[in-house]
């Protein structure tokens, strides 16, 4: 890490927990790569807090932050612009402080399509079917139509929650209800878990079993946008009858690497900061 210095500018990410993020061990490894007069701190914000530490960050100058849980929607009124991707998503992660104020956007959406595009699949033939559909749902579905993708299907528990999840989209979005998804598999190009199922410490779960992953086609793609264990039990079934696996540090080191660069706008080390992940997990 740089030494901090009077000179030193700040930059951060709140939410509530905050202990967890490993958001400040990649992006203190990128600002000391780059010699950059920076420091980038946790800061544990509640609801109650978010306006007074806005107006806070403000005061003591405060060059841009990350937002994470409970946050990423409660942060949208005290904004002065919210770009149209974040709009879109209904959310908002990165934030950065202009002479009008507060604005933000969502670099989810770059994250999550980054090592999708690194495929050079035709994705206007593709079929993607989403697991959950929560808060990242919206954002893997909006990077899903950056790629063109058409057929784009979301499975979920909760009928009405499906239906609202599928109004809130212009763009046709098919909805199922969990027992579906056996049918929908035999076509699909990337399946995408969005849900908790298989996280630390419940790390022996699986959202889909490997009996349902074996109704794949050959050369699909397995995502999962949890990050530990890493692989995932679902990763690990669907690498037993060698599908291609992406699990979440690559999303979250690219939208960490979007955020930086905004902040400072000059190209990031994604390299180093993959790898300060990595060594943390």
């Amino acid at each position: 890490m740089q030494e901090i210095q009077g000179t030193t500018r700040l930059l951060g990410i709140i939410g509530d927990p905050i202990k967890h993020s490993r958001s400040p061990v990649m992006q203190n490894a990128a600002l000391s790569h780059l010699g950059a007069d920076y420091v980038y701190v946790p800061f544990p914000v509640t609801q109650d807090q978010l306006e007074v530490v806005l107006e806070g960050f403000q005061a003591v100058g405060v060059v841009g932050f990350n937002v994470t849980i409970p946050h990423k929607r409660a942060i949208m009124p005290y904004l002065s612009q919210i770009s149209p991707v974040a709009q879109a998503v209904g959310a908002v992660n990165t934030v950065w402080r202009t002479e009008r104020g507060w604005e933000g956007t969502n670099t989810d959406v770059l994250g999550f399509i980054a090592p999708l595009k690194e495929e050079h699949q035709k994705w206007s033939n593709a079929q993607v079917v989403i697991l959950g559909n929560g808060g990242s749902a919206r954002a893997v579905v909006a990077g899903c139509l950056e790629l063109g993708v058409e057929r784009l299907h979301v499975v979920g528990r909760n009928l009405e929650r499906l239906q609202a999840f599928q109004r809130s989209w212009s763009n046709p979005v098919m909805i199922h209800e969990w027992h579906e998804l056996p049918d929908l598999l035999p076509e699909t190009t990337v399946l995408v878990n969005t849900t908790p199922i298989g996280m630390s410490p419940n790390v022996n779960e699986t959202p889909v079993d490997g009996e349902l992953l074996a109704r794949l086609p050959q050369g699909a793609i397995l995502y999962d946008l949890i990050y530990n264990p890493r692989p995932t039990r679902f990763l690990q079934l669907g690498r037993e009858i060698d599908l291609l696996t992406i699990d979440g540090t690559e999303m979250l080191v690219q939208q960490g690497a979007a955020a930086l660069q905004l902040w400072l706008d000059e190209p990031t080390p994604v390299g180093v900061m993959r790898q300060a992940l990595l060594d943390a997990l």
